[in-house]
């Protein structure tokens, strides 16, 4: 069994800011087809702040909600697609033959928005950067915790945004961009535990269907259930809220 704990998290979607969002729509999911608000991102830099799309302003609004200005913690920053859009518009430019745009280029590579916080906040930290297309909650969860063997806290940013049409047909992805940050430690916060069950259920959602990761990980932190369960890899796994207040 492995522990870890939640010492704080903030979560941004279209329309859902704060908890009380989430919870409302959680009680009720409905589909979300709006774009995502203007985030200011003031802390950052303006040279800096340019520099990072929807998918990173978004991200980047869930990191400063739960970071403190003089916070400088080991990071591990986890997008199953990453921004497929960019690299999208890239491939577009060689298939006509036009030359790349180079800061386009840089700004394509999975560990782009981990790059510019770290650069935005001079923070010289380890981080992480994680793509997985299944489990991704949960492979983000195994290394913050492994690393937790050497550090006290650690920033993690769970993130993504839709596919371009010419992809959805290939593969699922969440209908609207969104970002979770969390802050996990050793010793303090609500208490979480991940456990491998020994009999796999069928009627356990694959990671690999939209939303069936999102959504219960979601009624997990805000305490609207007390488990979620994950079958990756031929294995189930659940991931438990310690806490004796969570709904069953």
């Amino acid at each position: 069994m492995v522990r870890f704990k939640v010492e704080s998290w903030a979560a941004l979607a279209p329309s859902l800011e704060q908890e009380g969002d989430w919870l409302k729509w959680l009680s009720a999911p409905k589909p979300i087809d709006e774009p995502l608000q203007k985030i200011p991102l003031k802390e950052i830099p303006p040279l800096l702040r340019r520099r990072f799309n929807m998918l990173g302003k978004c991200a980047m609004g869930a990191v400063l909600q739960v970071v403190k200005e003089d916070d400088r913690i080991p990071s591990i920053f986890a997008s199953r697609h990453g921004d497929t859009a960019l690299t999208l518009s890239l491939l577009e430019e060689m298939g006509k033959d036009e030359p790349m745009s180079p800061t386009n280029f840089s700004l394509a590579v999975h560990n782009a928005v981990s790059g510019l916080y770290s650069i935005a906040r001079k923070d010289t930290s380890a981080v992480t950067s994680i793509a997985a297309m299944s489990g991704l909650v949960l492979n983000t969860l195994f290394e913050a915790v492994g690393q937790l063997q050497e550090a006290d806290r650690i920033l993690c940013v769970v993130y993504d945004a839709p596919l371009p049409a010419l992809y959805q047909s290939y593969c699922s992805c969440e209908p609207f961009p969104y970002a979770i940050a969390m802050i996990l430690t050793k010793e303090q916060g609500e208490a979480y535990t991940i456990e491998q069950l020994e009999d796999a259920s069928k009627n356990t959602p694959r990671m690999s269907d939209s939303n069936a990761e999102l959504l219960p990980f979601m009624s997990l932190l805000t305490g609207l259930s007390s488990n979620m369960k994950i079958q990756l890899n031929n294995s189930e796994w659940v991931i438990k809220r310690q806490d004796v207040n969570a709904s069953r």
